[in-house]
């Protein structure tokens, strides 16, 4: 019998070299059909987890569990079950697009009829169809990107792992790579488990999230519940360099919740943003420090995100020596290497 949840991490633990603990006790759920963010700063423990997910990388301890099959007693079986699109290009320059979906059906173990008629269904599907013939390098970076995501739909999988999977594209080649991914997900019910650099996708595309920091999941829920979490509204209030730390005055004055301090800027969550305004400006006048600049905001994903690992998110981080690893091993694995 089927349960709703499709993916389950119970407990998950890496460690590396004996001491570095990647991934510390991490426990969440993925429900069958929907999309699943994971949020974290460099260096985390997201690709570490995917890739435990994933039959890529073995746990030190703890379970996980794809589609009731348990990765570490059936990994084979689980590799059967998902696809994986790379953060970085895997599609092979130097064959055209027909072949790079052809290679990995035979990869799989497909005839190659079977594997051919594979193959121009999802180069269809895909809309690359008048591109098949070409050699991959010379696609754009959208087509390139549709390109991999036929790869790895190439054995009907029943759950994509996408790691970054627009990170250097433009807003047109973003949002046509996601329409194509809620197509999958509308018609053929297919689980996506995404990890992004662009919280406005976390935001729009996926169902819920769970946030990363450390190696420990912080929060989970979805992204209403998580910014409902915050309460209130968000003031920020800059001092001109080298003003006296105001962060015991802020906090005295009433419907203040938090004050965080980064250099001369002031985080401050409240009940009540805009009368509050007014208030604090006066009191960090009277304490001698003169205010710069003032914002006032609801709740945001980037908000969420400061909230519970207490680090601005960066779309520009690349991946770190942990995550450049785990990748060349997922690659060597997918691709007849050592497990």
């Amino acid at each position: 019998m089927q349960t709703s949840q499709i993916i389950q991490a119970e407990n998950l633990v890496k460690v590396y070299n004996g001491t570095v603990r990647a991934v510390d006790g991490v426990s969440f759920h993925v429900n069958r059909g929907e999309i699943f963010g994971f949020l974290g700063p460099n260096g985390a423990g997201k690709t570490t987890t995917v890739s435990m997910l994933s039959a890529s990388l073995r746990p030190t301890s703890g379970k996980a569990v794809i589609d009731g099959l348990e990765v570490s007693k059936d990994p084979d079986g689980v590799k059967r079950r998902i696809g994986v699109i790379f953060q970085e290009s895997t599609a092979d320059g130097d064959l055209t697009g027909r072949e790079n979906i052809e290679v990995a059906a035979g990869c799989y173990g497909m005839l190659r009829s079977e594997g051919r008629k594979r193959s121009e269904a999802l180069l269809e599907q895909m809309q690359i169809s008048e591109a098949s013939e070409r050699l991959a390098k010379t696609y754009s970076g959208g087509m390139r990107r549709r390109l991999e995501l036929a790869v790895g739909l190439v054995h009907d999988p029943k759950i994509l792992f996408l790691d970054e999977p627009t990170l250097g594209l433009d807003p047109q080649g973003r949002n046509g790579f996601w329409g194509f991914v809620q197509k999958l997900r509308k018609d053929e019910g297919v689980t996506v488990f995404v990890t992004t650099h662009y919280l406005d996708e976390a935001d729009t595309m996926c169902d819920r999230l769970a946030i990363i920091d450390h190696g420990k999941i912080v929060a989970t829920g979805s992204p209403s519940e998580l910014k409902d979490r915050l309460g209130g509204d968000i003031v920020t209030i800059k001092t001109a360099p080298g003003a006296p730390d105001v962060t015991r005055v802020l906090q005295s004055l009433i419907g203040v919740h938090t004050v965080q301090k980064q250099d001369d800027t002031y985080r401050i969550k409240c009940a009540n943003g805009e009368p509050f305004v007014p208030v604090a400006v006066e009191a960090c006048t009277k304490a001698g420090a003169a205010v710069m600049g003032v914002t006032v905001k609801r709740p945001s994903l980037d908000e969420v995100f400061l909230e519970f690992t207490g680090r601005e998110f960066r779309e520009e981080e690349g991946m770190d020596a942990t995550a450049r690893a785990v990748m060349v091993q997922r690659v060597q694995d997918r691709f007849g290497g050592r497990r």
